[in-house]
């Protein structure tokens, strides 16, 4: 592991100062929210000297606030803590389960979903769930703060928007009403702690008569990012959320993937189970947007 500095800002405007300052250094700084990613990498070959940014201590990135309209989740907040929170697995039970689904217990009292978002990785569990439940990035600035769809965040592998001197705030998600909830489901070689071969997460809102008015659709591990499906959203709304729609949207979930083969899957295996995933996952929202456990 090579030399690094570590230091933990007491404001928002402090942690900002330090990463510009570093950018205008030409110095490598890095945020730790979690740590669970970054710990890795400085044991494995991204071992280059760094100044750790730990935004752990502030008070915006540990904020959770369910309000009437908006959820707002922080960006330093441990996987472990959300799941405990009844009232929030209540009303995003996908993106809450999504959450559960990254390493082990020990992990998930460490992992943040912002930090699994800030990693970039097209096979993080969280990110699929959030874009479907329309979260929205809120990033600091030296001017204050952005804020930016979710669907927008990731640019490649390991990469996303995140300019010099900026960093995730937190996510703020619309507050689900009657009729509405989301799933996610992966596919993995274990049954524990793997990263994904293939993820989608469906959300869907139906009016008293079943049927689909709204719906959102993502994937994860079969594109260089992940990606939200339109077409498959599309597919299901004015239906009653159907094998024949369900079907449908997973065929388009196929032809929106670009995925690679790897030692964990080919390219031709990820297509078949990414449709089979849309479906069953479309059938968990469903189930739950009908109030049916």
């Amino acid at each position: 592991m090579g030399e690094f500095a570590y230091v933990a800002p007491a404001t928002v405007a402090d942690t900002v100062a330090v990463l510009e300052e570093h950018a205008s250094a030409g110095k490598r700084a890095q945020v730790l929210a979690g740590g669970t990613d970054l710990l890795v990498q400085l044991r494995g070959s991204d071992n280059e000297p760094r100044t750790i940014v730990d935004i752990k201590q502030l008070d915006e990135t540990n904020r959770l606030d369910i309000g009437a309209d908006e959820i707002f989740i922080g960006a330093a907040i441990a996987s472990a803590v959300l799941y405990e929170n009844e009232e929030l697995k209540a009303l995003l039970p996908g993106l809450l389960e999504s959450s559960d689904l990254i390493g082990s217990t020990q992990i998930q009292g460490r992992c943040t979903i912002g930090g699994n978002l800030c990693n970039s990785s097209p096979a993080a569990d969280t990110t699929p769930a959030i874009i479907v439940d329309s979260g929205v990035c809120v990033i600091a600035t030296n001017s204050g703060t952005r804020e930016l769809p979710a669907e927008d965040f990731c640019t490649g592998v390991g990469t996303n928007v995140l300019a010099p001197g900026e960093f995730l705030l937190g996510l703020k998600f619309p507050r689900p009403g009657a009729g509405t909830s989301d799933a996610y489901l992966r596919f993995i070689p274990r049954t524990e702690m793997d990263i994904a071969v293939v993820g989608v997460a469906v959300n869907v809102t139906l009016d008293d008569t079943g049927t689909c008015t709204a719906a959102r659709v993502a994937i994860g591990a079969v594109a260089p990012t992940p990606l939200m499906v339109p077409a498959a959203a599309d597919a299901l709304i004015g239906t009653q959320v159907d094998d024949d729609a369900l079907a449908a949207a997973g065929v388009r979930c196929t032809e929106a993937s670009s995925p690679i083969s790897d030692k964990r899957g080919t390219a031709e295996y990820r297509r078949k189970v990414v449709a089979v995933l849309c479906r069953r996952a479309g059938a968990i929202a469903r189930d739950r947007a009908m109030g049916v456990s």
